[in-house]
């Protein structure tokens, strides 16, 4: 059993034609192949043919599920009729580092006119039934079993009785079919920022790519938020809000607004319900088509209008705070102070010390954080004991130390501090003889112990998302650094109570690296990392939190990486510390150098 592969890569094509060509020549192809241009090619599976072997019908079978065959038809002809009954193709898809290997040598008789076969491979990560991506280092062996069944002609046919569960193909495979998306959420009580406006948060999911992905993200969006995240966000959309006609399928119109009809479910929403759904939407859609979404349309269960939001009034509904640009760019200079340069890549302006007492030099710093609404800054003094807070806009003195480290070498001192959403400061204190990750509220007053169960090794850097629930950690233990992203709660507390903070459920966002470096938030849902996988050089390239990684997304090479900082407003260029100095990149560039001397470069937060 072979796949198909219509060659799309036409001239036309590539200069963005809207029409597929409608002929040309079928040729070959492996279904582990991973081809240059994966978004050009549309692999199509083949039915078995008569008097297939049953080698051949496993075969054929694994080969389908990699195919863009919507509801997997084609699959299932290599089924029985009571297998494909209850087969759940939509239940997981388990990811290979090579694909499945068929071990054909070891096909015996259970009973006479039945087969089994051994399916074994190297797991790499599980996508589950909420389209949710987790790595998942481990064996992998399952089963298919075949019985002969009678075909049209009477003649009998193999057919598998007993497949794998679910889908299971190679990692090459899988970045072909599938691409990662965000739906959007909004943070729960907890979450809402120093304004008191909740923000939204990306929920990463994996959906087929080329089978009708808008309405697949719709109904994934209203389904909810994935386990993981459903403790700390919330969704305007009640539960068992669905669309009106499940089999329908959502296409924006030629001026890009989108129509969608739901269930009774949502019949009886507020105006202002109606218009945070529909924000949820419009965030969720924007990347999906090639001009996105403008407009979201939301209709009742009789098709009457509930309300409308377009993308220019979404911002004013919800906080998206990855679309916020900060207005400057951070690092400390040679003489330990405080610097800012304009965050427009392309400003020739040179760097000038803030206003305040950090900008002075009086205190000499060796790393800084500067709140997200750029109005305070924090700094870690330059021997890594101290760790103080000051205005950005009032020139005052210097107060006393918010935190102190009682650690005794430099390197175990405070880490980088990082403001959250919220407007809180977090810090890490790498004492090894009591290592603590420590929040202030506001910045200010007593520092809290946060409680990071399920955590093994000392944290070393810290950083928290724009939306305030979610914290990346760099762990280390045995000599290996890796990235860790957390779930951070906030307990409720009474009257002159202190807050509970708890890091809960970490996972791993770079598990191939055995030493990450470096790292900073870069979007809703992706960092930049700085590290090495074992026996490699060093590499910067972009992860998802969810620990998946994208396609295409390895950086052009600098030579010692030492801190990088990325802004959660993707059009924002990189800036890095490394052997030439301050660097940046602009979208489409090289490195740039901005200054010789300088260290801790960071956007607010």
């Amino acid at each position: 059993m072979r796949t198909g592969l219509l060659l799309g890569g036409c001239a036309a094509l590539l200069a963005g034609c809207a029409a597929m060509p409608d002929s040309g020549n079928l040729e070959s192809v492996d279904a582990s192949q991973r081809p240059d241009s994966r978004p050009q090619v549309r692999v199509y599976a083949m039915p078995p043919r008569e008097g297939a072997r049953a080698v051949e019908i496993v075969q054929g079978f694994l080969e389908a599920l990699t195919s863009d065959d919507p509801q997997f038809a084609m699959a299932r002809k290599y089924l029985t009729k009571d297998a494909s009954k209850h087969w759940n193709p939509e239940g997981s898809t388990t990811v290979l580092a090579d694909g499945p290997n068929t071990d054909a040598g070891n096909a015996g008789n259970d009973v006479e006119g039945s087969r089994r076969f051994a399916l074994t491979g190297r797991q790499v990560a599980r996508v589950d039934e909420q389209h949710a991506y987790r790595p998942e280092e481990a064996s992998y062996s399952q089963s298919v079993h075949l019985s002969q069944v009678r075909g049209p002609g009477g003649r009998k046919e193999w057919r598998i009785d007993k497949p794998p569960p679910g889908v299971v193909l190679g990692e090459s495979d899988f970045q072909r079919i599938y691409r990662s998306v965000n739906k959007y959420y909004f943070a729960g009580p907890s979450g809402a920022g120093a304004n008191g406006r909740t923000g939204l948060v990306a929920d990463p999911i994996y959906i087929r790519q080329r089978i009708d992905p808008l309405t697949q993200t719709v109904k994934a969006l209203l389904a909810g938020p994935t386990n993981w995240l459903d403790q700390v966000v919330e969704s305007r959309f009640r539960s068992g809000t669905r669309l009106k006609d499940p089999r329908a399928s959502l296409t924006p119109d030629d001026q890009n607004r989108l129509t969608v009809q739901l269930n009774k479910q949502a019949d009886d929403a507020s105006q202002t319900r109606c218009r945070e759904m529909a924000a949820q939407l419009l965030f969720t859609l924007q990347d999906l088509t090639p001009s996105g979404v403008e407009q979201v349309t939301l209709q009742r269960s009789n098709g009457s209008m509930l309300c409308v939001l377009s993308q220019n009034h979404a911002q004013s509904v919800a906080a998206h705070r990855g679309a916020e640009r900060p207005d400057y760019q951070y690092f400390i200079d040679e003489k330990h102070r405080l610097v800012r340069m304009p965050a427009n890549a392309g400003s020739t302006a040179d760097p000038e010390p803030v206003n305040g007492i950090l900008g002075t030099g009086d205190q000499p710093l060796r790393s800084a954080a500067v709140s997200r609404d750029e109005k305070r800054a924090a700094g870690v003094s330059l021997d890594g004991k101290s760790l103080y807070t000051g205005s950005l806009f009032l020139e005052d003195t210097l107060g006393k130390a918010q935190v102190r480290s009682k650690a005794k070498a430099e390197e175990d001192r405070l880490s980088t501090p990082s403001w959250d959403g919220r407007g809180d400061l977090w810090v890490a204190d790498r004492d090894p003889k009591r290592p603590r990750l420590l929040w202030l509220e506001r910045g200010e007053g007593h520092a809290v112990q946060v409680e990071v169960p399920g955590l093994d090794g000392r944290i070393e850097a810290v950083r928290v998302s724009a939306d305030g629930v979610r914290i990346a950690l760099l762990v280390e233990k045995d000599d290996k650094t890796s990235l860790w992203i957390g779930r951070v709660e906030r307990g409720e507390r009474g009257e002159g109570e202190r807050p509970r903070i708890s890091v809960l459920d970490p996972t791993q966002a770079a598990p191939r690296m055995e030493r990450v470096t470096a790292m900073s938030w870069a979007g809703g849902s992706r960092l930049v990392v700085v590290g090495r996988e074992s026996g490699g050089v060093q590499q910067m390239r972009y992860v998802q939190c969810d620990g998946s990684v994208l396609s295409g997304t390895t950086l052009p090479g600098l030579t010692g990486v030492k801190e990088i900082a990325a802004s959660e407003s993707e059009q924002q260029p990189l800036v890095a510390h490394s052997d030439d100095g301050i660097v940046r990149l602009p979208a489409g560039s090289q490195w740039q150098t901005v200054v010789k001397e300088g260290s801790a470069p960071v956007y607010p937060g």
